[in-house]
């Protein structure tokens, strides 16, 4: 692993100036669960225009047309990228994300996808590289950087409130597995519960720390209970990896689907330093609820609790970075 990796899916890149008046049209490629959510998460925050939505699903399409009722109703990618768009919200199968994102950059397009942003680094590499040739805003949807919780962790690791940071636990368990088929095949998900929990527990562990270098990286796979060495017929249902970073911290990551986790989910994360700890972690199996803690030897204190709406935080601001015409290139941990 390199550090190109992460912060590449989490930059965003330039936009040619708009006036602040503007409010950017938005095109919608996929609106499963998730690109619902953001699609009502942008229609609800006014900072962009829902311009056309892409989703041959006719139940699908009816649901969103109740959200976005003056929007075009279309089938393809193709058809959106005819029209006079700004932007377009990717929200399908991650085998499907680079080249859609690269045909859309490459029409002078911004673009908000779905994580992953491409199921390789030399896919990722060359999205990225689409939106340098036409300067255009990339986004990738990292949503649990929003969460009110984990924001509090970050800042004080930031601040140096724990002292040396030297290691981390992050843990993401679902009792449920993806509905669907798509998740369970290898060439249009890239992968399993690494690819659809675990990528967020890592790009939290990286953003907090300031996207270290990666010295060494060891895991184990498996499916069913079974290990799985390599590609085959079935994705990873577990999973379980050590990062030893360059900066001297070493992170657990543990993931899985279908677990019998005693709830609907189990979801944390626990930063260990020389002066304390700090964990952020849901309440009650929920996967929309988190609350804060920093723990002093054998006490601890709530910092944050849940309330927030932070779902589709992450749309919403690339939306309005493009109505704002942003044109500098932010840094990695902004």
């Amino acid at each position: 692993m390199t550090p190109l990796v992460m912060p590449a899916a989490t930059a965003i890149f330039s936009l040619p100036s708009m006036t602040a008046a503007t409010r950017p049209r938005i095109g919608f490629l996929g609106t499963g669960w998730i690109g619902r959510q953001r699609l009502e998460a942008i229609a609800r925050s006014d900072t962009a225009e829902v311009t056309a939505i892409a989703e041959p699903a006719r139940e699908m399409a009816a649901e969103c047309s109740s959200v976005a009722p003056e929007a075009v109703m279309l089938s393809s990618l193709e058809e959106l990228l005819e029209l006079p768009l700004d932007g377009i919200v990717i929200a399908t199968p991650s085998a499907l994300h680079a080249e859609q994102a690269i045909a859309a950059l490459e029409k002078g397009i911004a673009v908000f996808c779905q994580k992953p942003l491409a199921c390789s680094q030399l896919e990722v590499a060359r999205v990225i590289a689409a939106a340098r040739r036409s300067n255009v805003l990339l986004g990738v949807d990292l949503s649990y950087r929003f969460i009110r919780a984990v924001r509090k962790v970050r800042e004080l690791v930031q601040v140096g409130d724990l002292g040396r940071v030297f290691a981390a636990d992050l843990v993401f368990h679902n009792a449920y597995g993806p509905d669907k088929p798509w998740f369970y095949d290898w060439e249009l998900s890239g992968g399993g519960c690494v690819v659809d929990l675990g990528t967020h527990m890592l790009d939290l562990a990286l953003w907090t720390l300031n996207y270290p270098g990666v010295d060494h990286v060891s895991s184990r796979l498996f499916a069913q209970g079974k290990p799985l060495h390599g590609r085959g017929d079935s994705v990873e249902d577990y999973a379980i990896a050590r990062l030893d970073l360059e900066t001297g911290p070493s992170l657990v990551l543990s993931c899985s689907w279908k677990v019998n986790a005693g709830r609907d989910a189990v979801i944390s994360g626990t930063f260990y330093g020389t002066k304390g700890g700090a964990c952020f972690h849901n309440l009650n199996g929920s996967i929309y609820d988190f609350a804060a803690e920093r723990f002093r030897g054998t006490t601890r204190e709530t910092i944050a609790e849940p309330g927030d709406d932070w779902g589709g935080q992450a749309a919403v601001q690339w939306a309005a970075r493009l109505a704002a015409g942003r044109s500098m290139i932010p840094k990695l941990n902004d």
